[in-house]
């Protein structure tokens, strides 16, 4: 039965990860490598790699400070409203990334609820970066803050109650007890919110209206090269989402295993003896001094 279970596994993974990781290198070089830059060198190609890195710059800081306070106040403190809290960091999960950027156009759209004072004022959200950014942030916020909660309610509330009991303030006990506890998952939360930021497509889809050169990112640049049968342009682009996947996962199991050593070394350290002051006698003398 281990056996059989270890089998279908790997026969999955070969099938619906590896083969098609695969497939996006061999077609990307199909023509060769220079055929492979070339379609990297594209001015379009260009416009929507620097627009990735904008949105990603911009996003996954938003997301690192909310994640961290929200999962700092929904794992530390009681308050009213923490379930509606909890419900919200859990909302973009269940809510589909295309009606995500739906919900941005009737907002923020020509017709939206402020397109028109926005039209007034010159300010432009759907079809421009600001859009982007912003349905990117939606869709990306929980990865942060989902993977600090577990963590920080399982190592508790001792350490920081005792480092304000010693007279720490509320920033003292954050930077100095609550972040070394928790750094190696926010890295791991950031990595997975920066990829995820940079390989949106759905809200973003939406939101940016495909202006060619001005609001694409690398996945819809992906299509549109597709949809005009540039194969190899098309393939050349995907692969760089496909090496920042790899990239992802490399960085994900060395924080892994950089976690698991601490956690082994921690265990292992022997455990101090309390040190007992000898009693004092009167007259200054202990009982070692008297024997």
């Amino acid at each position: 039965m281990r056996y059989t279970l270890i089998t279908v596994a790997l026969a999955f993974v070969l099938l619906f990860l590896v083969l098609p990781l695969a497939a996006v290198f061999t077609e990307a070089l199909r023509k060769g490598f220079g055929a492979y830059v070339d379609g990297l060198r594209e001015p379009d190609a260009w416009s929507a790699i620097r627009l990735t890195l904008i949105v990603a710059v911009i996003a996954v800081p938003l997301n690192l400070v909310f994640g961290v306070a929200a999962a700092w106040a929904i794992a530390k403190f009681e308050f009213p409203g923490k379930a509606i809290l909890t419900t919200f960091v859990d909302l973009p999960f269940s809510v589909s990334p295309v009606v995500a950027g739906l919900m941005y156009v009737l907002v923020f759209g020509a017709q939206g609820w402020f397109g028109p004072w926005l039209q007034a004022h010159d300010i432009k959200i759907i079809f421009a970066v600001p859009g982007i950014v912003l349905a990117t942030i939606f869709v990306t916020f929980p990865f942060i803050a989902r993977e600090l909660i577990p963590l920080m309610q399982a190592q508790g509330n001792d350490e920081e109650q005792a480092a304000i009991v010693l007279g720490a303030t509320g920033w003292q006990t954050f930077w100095h007890v609550t972040l070394p506890n928790i750094k190696w998952g926010l890295l791991y939360g950031v990595i997975l919110c920066n990829a995820r930021a940079m390989g949106e497509f759905g809200a973003v889809s939406v939101v940016s209206g495909h202006i060619r050169g001005q609001t694409n990112t690398i996945p819809l640049h992906v299509e549109i090269l597709y949809n005009e049968y540039q194969s190899v342009a098309a393939f050349a682009a995907a692969s760089l989402l496909a090496i920042l996947a790899l990239v992802t996962l490399v960085i994900k199991s060395v924080i892994e295993w950089r976690h698991e050593k601490e956690l082994k070394a921690s265990s292992d350290l022997p455990m101090e003896a309390p040190q007992t002051a000898s009693p004092v006698f009167p007259g200054g003398v202990t009982r070692s001094s008297t024997v």
